[in-house]
Formats: structure tokens, C-alpha cells, sequence
């Protein structure tokens, strides 16, 4: 006979284990791309589509039904097609990109603007430390995918370095 060694969280105490399967598997297939995750998504340059598993991850779209709820961590899959991006910003947790498919430019920056850039390809990874600006870009002539994780189940919303864009930085959470 099986002995679970750790207990169960309160909400999943008595939860049945196809109740469990049911809430905890994410299928590609059944998400869909959400091109305004992000307030700097509707500025041409930061276009991109976020398709969320656990989560919200940095958008702050945390009342998402169709994702898998979120303890320690977050995880989304990106699209960013060639010219795209997103804004220089930080988080009070750390970030990791893991690239799936495609190159991916990633940066991190100080605040008297010095930027440190490198490429990452397939299965490379940077882990983003909190209250370091970083962000990315893809410089390449080919879409890519990569994961990004949050280090908290439930991370503040991203705070962009410029401050028009930390002034409405929830504004995309309005048409929610």
C-alpha cells in the first residue's frame, strides 16, 4: 500500500484523484493566445502572445479559470514574432525565459541605462533575479517560444522601467 509522506493542501484534502487530474493538466490545445496580457503589448515592438498554464505569471490576470492554480510558481509559453519584444521592467521575484524554439535576445540593465544583451537558442536559459531590469527581443528572421516562470504563485504585476508605462501598467486588466 501506497503512504503519502506529505499532506495534502487543505483545498485538495478531499479532493478525488480525477478532480486532481482534471485541475492540474494543461493542454496546449486548449489554450488560447492572449496578444493583450501585457499593458506594453499594444505598442508595436512589444507585441506578443502569452498562453498561461499555471497561473498568471506577470500579466496579473490572476482570476484566469482555465489555467492551473498557481502555489509556488507561475509558468506561460511566449510566442514573439521577429521585431518584437517587451519592455525593460522588473519583478519582486525572480524571472527564468527557457527557449523552446527560435533565438531569443534577452538583456538586463541598470538604472543609469548600461544594457548587457546576450542570444539564448534552444533548451538556453536566463534566470532574471528580483529587482533586476531585464527584458527581450527577438532580432531574429524567426518566431520563438519560450517558456517564462515566476518565482510566486501570484506575482505582483510587472513593473516597467519607463514610467509612462509603470503609470498604467494595469490598464489591460480593465477589458478583463
Amino acid at each position: 500500500m501506497a503512504v503519502a509522506r506529505h499532506p495534502r493542501p487543505p483545498e485538495l484534502k478531499d479532493a478525488t484523484l480525477e478532480e486532481i487530474m482534471e485541475r492540474h493538466v494543461g493542454r496546449f490545445r486548449d489554450k488560447v493566445a492572449d496578444w493583450a496580457a501585457f499593458e506594453d503589448a499594444k505598442i508595436e515592438g512589444y507585441k506578443r502572445a502569452q498562453h498561461r498554464f499555471i497561473g498568471a505569471g506577470g500579466s496579473g490576470k490572476h482570476d484566469d479559470p482555465t489555467v492551473i492554480p498557481a502555489r509556488a510558481h507561475t509558468l506561460s509559453i511566449m510566442y514573439v514574432e521577429p521585431g518584437q519584444g517587451n519592455a525593460p521592467h522588473t519583478h519582486e521575484v525572480e524571472e527564468t525565459f527557457f527557449v523552446l524554439d527560435g533565438i531569443l535576445e534577452v538583456f538586463v540593465e541598470d538604472e543609469d541605462g548600461r544594457r548587457l544583451t546576450t542570444r539564448l537558442g534552444k533548451w538556453e536559459c536566463i534566470a532574471c533575479p528580483p529587482g533586476v531590469i531585464h527584458g527581450y527581443d527577438n532580432t531574429s528572421l524567426q518566431p520563438v517560444w519560450f517558456q517564462v516562470m515566476l518565482g510566486r504563485g501570484q506575482p505582483d504585476t510587472m513593473g516597467y522601467a519607463d514610467d509612462a508605462l509603470f503609470q498604467r501598467r494595469d490598464q489591460h486588466l480593465k477589458s478583463v
